[in-house]
C-alpha cells in the first residue's frame, strides 16, 4: 500500500478533518504511538491501516475502500 492509498482510505472511512486528526492524535496500542509517527518511522502503510481499523472497529468489508474504475 502506497501512502497516498492509506490517505485516500483514512479520507474515505473518515472523513477528511476526522481522520487527519485520527491519523495525527489517536494512540494506536499495537504500535505504541500514532498514525502519523508509525509511517514517519518506515512503519508500513498497510500494518498503520489495520491498526486503526482495529481501534476502531472498521469492518473487514470497508477496509479495501471503495471501488474504483480503472484508469484509462
Amino acid at each position: 500500500m502506497r501512502l497516498s492509498e492509506f490517505h485516500r482510505l483514512v479520507d474515505e472511512e473518515f472523513g477528511g478533518g476526522r481522520g487527519s486528526m485520527m491519523v495525527d492524535s489517536l494512540h494506536l496500542p499495537g504500535l505504541h504511538c500514532t498514525a502519523a509517527e508509525a509511517l514517519r518511522a518506515g512503519i508500513e502503510p498497510r500494518r498503520v491501516w489495520h491498526a486503526l481499523c482495529d481501534l476502531n472497529e472498521v469492518p473487514e468489508s470497508r477496509r479495501l475502500g471503495r471501488d474504483m474504475p480503472p484508469k484509462p
